[in-house]
């Protein structure tokens, strides 16, 4: 039988040569490694095979009839990287150029899924964005479906574009920070931000903005509970957490200066916000901030995450 090249195929069938490439990768016939796209052993067997080539270098053939059903792939044309009403994160990956381990491991970090004893399981989180709980029909191994427009979330392209490097990040907006900043005429009235410059630097080289936020950074790194610093949180509003922690999922907020009428405005929405998504959350004061010993093990353990 004739073998064409994925792109020489996808012509044939009248598909975009990604598009072709994201349907083989959902069939488990491509993956994605070290930046290039590889043979499982499933695509082998279904006739895929590496072709060396003095002009194109090392690429796959195919039978003509790799993917039997034409008229299912042609039906298919024209919609981007959603070729089922589901996508898996193998065809996530795929649309994004990097490997479904790696994404599946950024959904773990944005919280939306949760990696199971086997496999992945779907948040409470994950679901809000309409994740789907599936498992493998011969091996039984739990993964996760993903609504077609999950590759438009703004929070998971953000995310990407970090892991990627290619992340053009500005300073975090102020507006939570400053209720009125988008709409300030008075040219002294700054941001938050603004005012309390990241300046102090803690233990794990962080540049945080206040020495109570140094000594709760210097905290997590002594007992080294891996931590983020003003992550922004999984959603399509721009706010920032003052520390992030990945295991179990824990935002923690420092309030301080609430004799400010600006930043309490600013505390009631974020706290507004975060009982919106159900995160969890732990909110330190300035005596807790005294007693970290005491209180941090105490609140962190209610997420599952053991302190010393």
């Amino acid at each position: 039988m004739k073998k064409l090249s994925t792109s020489a195929l996808a012509k044939q069938m009248g598909l975009g040569s990604k598009d072709l490439f994201i349907k083989l990768a959902d069939k488990g016939y491509i993956q994605r490694e070290n930046e290039a796209w590889q043979l499982t052993d499933q695509g082998q067997l279904k006739g895929g095979e590496y072709v060396e080539s003095a002009k194109y270098g090392k690429y796959i053939t195919w039978p003509e009839d790799i993917l039997a059903d034409k008229h299912e792939a042609l039906s298919e044309k024209g919609t981007g990287s959603s070729l089922s009403e589901t996508l898996t994160a193998r065809i996530i990956g795929a649309h994004f150029d990097i490997s479904a381990n790696k994404i599946n491991f950024i959904l773990s970090e944005l919280g939306w899924l949760q990696k199971g004893i086997k496999g992945w399981v779907v948040t409470e989180q994950g679901k809000k964005h309409g994740a789907l709980q599936s498992e493998d029909r011969k091996s039984g191994i739990p993964y996760v479906r993903w609504p077609k427009d999950i590759v438009e979330r703004k929070s998971l392209k953000e995310s990407i574009a970090q892991v990627q490097g290619t992340s053009s990040e500005s300073e975090p907006d102020t507006s939570l920070d400053n209720p009125a900043e988008s709409q300030k005429t008075d040219k002294t009235d700054v941001g938050f931000r603004e005012k309390f410059e990241a300046k102090h630097r803690s233990a794990d080289g962080h540049f945080v903005r206040s020495k109570a936020e140094m000594l709760i950074d210097n905290w997590l790194y002594m007992a080294e509970i891996v931590h983020a610093y003003e992550r922004k949180l999984p959603i399509e509003e721009d706010v920032y957490c003052d520390f992030y922690i990945p295991t179990g999922k824990v935002y923690i907020e420092y309030w301080g200066y609430e004799k400010d009428a600006k930043y309490l405005a600013r505390k009631k929405k974020k706290i507004e916000i975060y009982r919106k998504y159900d995160f969890n959350l732990i909110e330190l004061t300035d005596q807790d901030v005294q007693n970290l010993d005491d209180v941090l093990p105490r609140l962190l353990l209610k997420y599952g995450v053991q302190a010393y």
